[in-house]
């Protein structure tokens, strides 16, 4: 099991079926959302929706309910009745959360409390979770705080250490790791030093609320053209080299060929 299905995930809420297709459309995949996107009323109806659904189930994550919750086993049974086969577990807080589900099912677990966070490592270790996310805002409120971001609008020490934490556990576990969305729709500027900064960390994706945020996802997790060209150059001139060697100017090793090598792969 691996995660390979692009970086900007959009989502969208289950209650919305008129509004699945054209997600599609704008982003990688599409997140169709069975928990904070729709009140308690239109649940049901939410899970009607995705069994109607008539979208690619390879390019659809569904984010159900969180275990232990009211509408988690119901969330579970309609999955059985539809295709798609990639699940988003909100509110993630260990690995024994996960064995509602069966073998056919791809995890990607939301860590986005301090118990979440805590537990990490078991979590990522699961043979199932092929990508770990993490959650600012929730993460916040289950400590009994009030905003994920200082005044200037960077993240406050606590949302930096749970990020990096997801991060370091998914690589460690061979495990892609997806970042936050940026609540902020309008800030397509602190969106694209946001997903420039994860994408040079060794994020794999990042999620996103609205389509126009989409574009600024996309750009910033593609590498620029001279970038692609010099991880290109240096790794033809690996070939004729044994251990470190020198090219323009730099001293050349292992870690920074692998770095070319994540640069050519996040072109193609």
């Amino acid at each position: 099991m691996t995660f390979d299905l692009g970086p900007s995930l959009l989502f969208c809420p289950a209650d919305r079926p008129e509004r699945f297709q054209g997600a599609l459309e704008k982003a990688d995949a599409v997140i169709l959302d069975l928990e904070d996107a729709v009140l308690p009323a239109a649940k049901a109806a939410a899970r009607g929706n995705l069994i109607d659904a008539e979208v690619d189930p390879e390019r659809v994550i569904v984010r159900v309910n969180a275990p232990g919750s009211a509408e988690f086993l119901s969330d579970i049974a309609t999955l059985s009745q539809t295709d798609f086969r990639t699940v988003m577990v909100a509110k993630t807080e260990s690995a024994d959360d996960l064995r509602a589900f069966d073998a056919r099912f791809s995890l990607l677990a939301l860590c986005e409390t301090a118990r979440g966070i805590h537990a990490a490592p078991g979590i990522a270790a699961h043979p199932q979770v092929v990508a770990m996310m993490w959650g600012a805002e929730d993460l916040v409120a289950s400590l009994g705080g009030t905003s994920s971001r200082r005044p200037d609008g960077g993240y406050r020490d606590v949302a930096r250490y749970a990020r990096s934490r997801v991060l370091l556990e998914a690589g460690a576990h061979g495990k892609a790791a997806i970042d936050a969305v940026h609540i902020a729709i309008d800030d397509l500027e602190g969106l694209r030093a946001e997903v420039e900064d994860a994408a040079a960390s060794g994020f794999r994706a990042t999620a996103c609320i609205h389509p126009k945020q989409v574009a600024v996802i996309r750009e910033a997790y593609r590498p620029a053209d001279a970038e692609v060209a010099w991880a290109h150059a240096v790794l033809a001139a690996a070939e004729g080299e044994r251990g470190v060697f020198r090219f323009e100017g730099r001293m050349i090793d292992e870690p920074v060929l692998r770095h070319a090598r994540s640069v050519i792969a996040r072109a193609s």
